[in-house]
């Protein structure tokens, strides 16, 4: 077995190539965690779904003896030192010994519990063994034939060069807003809002269509529970220090709730910063009309999320969307 370093990419995973073929096993909220062999110069990549971010915010962020331990991860390590046992060991192991990539869905981690009469095994989710590892001070290990057959060089000191460089499959460092106009239907456009924690619809109460080059998001029931979004997510270095600016046409029918643009910088992992910032339509129904919103780009942003939301009944249509850099001194 090697003993591998995490290293959060903070990286979502585009749905497509950048040739545009479909990338294999792709799920929404997919978050790049890279395993590295120091010793051996060689790293994989493990793909684990976010839906967890008190999970995944652990990793490379053991706790402190002075932290106070108000999580679930650190509350089940401290009664298991209670208890005399100790996190000794997380494996990271494939389902079966020809899968093709490290995902949740392929690979499970195995975290020994050592007691003074033995260590017992217990089977987790890959997510959960990592952040468990990384609460207790454990060292994660994956097998050397996993290694072998999935690792790939890495000739430099930075260990996620050769994942988010432009060309490798499956992702890219930066890339632009995609099919803007719709045309090719709502490709790179994801339905959030009221999802469960695995990335699935926890209910039916809004769809989302394409149709005359722009998006559709509606409510299919008269008292839709929760809110929803349509919206694409890219880097977001090109809009570090001056800001992003989310523009385009809106057209509301019986909007009886909350719609609108909406603008958000994301933070690693998944979380919405406290800059986001939404330009909202008026209840009932109005004709296309252009909206506009701007918020800040902190340093800490990984991610810019845009689209369009809606809560409650009604429809909301967009069309002529754009994000550029903000324009020096507009306001948000």
């Amino acid at each position: 077995m090697i003993t591998v370093r995490i290293v959060p990419a903070r990286h979502i995973r585009p749905k497509r190539n950048p040739d545009g073929s479909d990338v294999p096993g792709w799920r929404p909220h997919q978050r790049l965690i890279v395993l590295a062999d120091d010793a051996g110069h060689r790293a994989v990549p493990l793909w684990v779904i976010a839906g967890h971010k008190g999970l995944l915010g652990r990793l490379g962020r053991p706790a402190a003896d002075a932290e106070v331990g108000s999580g679930l991860l650190e509350t089940a390590v401290r009664l298991l030192q209670a208890a005399g046992t100790e996190v000794s060991a997380v494996d990271i192991e494939p389902a079966s010994d020809d899968v093709p990539e490290l995902r949740s869905d392929t690979v499970t981690a195995r975290a020994g519990l050592a007691t003074a009469t033995g260590t017992r095994p217990v089977t987790v989710r890959a997510e959960y063994g990592l952040a468990l590892a990384a609460v207790a001070g454990a060292p994660v290990r994956v097998a050397d034939a996993v290694m072998d057959r999935l690792a790939v060089p890495v000739p430099g000191e930075d260990i996620l060069a050769p994942f988010l460089s432009p060309g490798h499959p499956g992702q890219s460092r930066r890339f632009d807003p995609r099919n803007m106009a719709f045309t090719d239907g709502l490709d790179y456009w994801e339905l959030a809002g009221s999802f469960s924690g695995d990335g699935q619809p926890a209910g039916q109460d809004y769809s989302r269509t394409a149709a005359d080059r722009s998006a559709v998001l509606a409510a299919t029931v008269p008292e839709p529970a929760g809110s929803a979004f349509l919206v694409q997510t890219i880097a977001a270095e090109d809009y570090r220090d001056t800001g992003v600016t989310f523009r385009g046409q809106l057209r509301a029918t019986g909007i009886a709730g909350q719609a609108g643009l909406h603008l958000a910088a994301v933070a690693p992992f998944g979380a919405l910063l406290r800059d986001h910032g939404s330009s909202l339509t008026a209840s009932g129904s109005s004709d296309w009309t252009w909206h506009e919103v701007t918020v800040p780009v902190g340093g800490e942003a990984v991610g810019i999320r845009f689209g369009i939301s809606l809560a409650g009944h009604g429809r909301i249509e967009l069309r002529g969307a754009e994000l550029t850099p903000a324009r020096p001194g507009t306001q948000e």
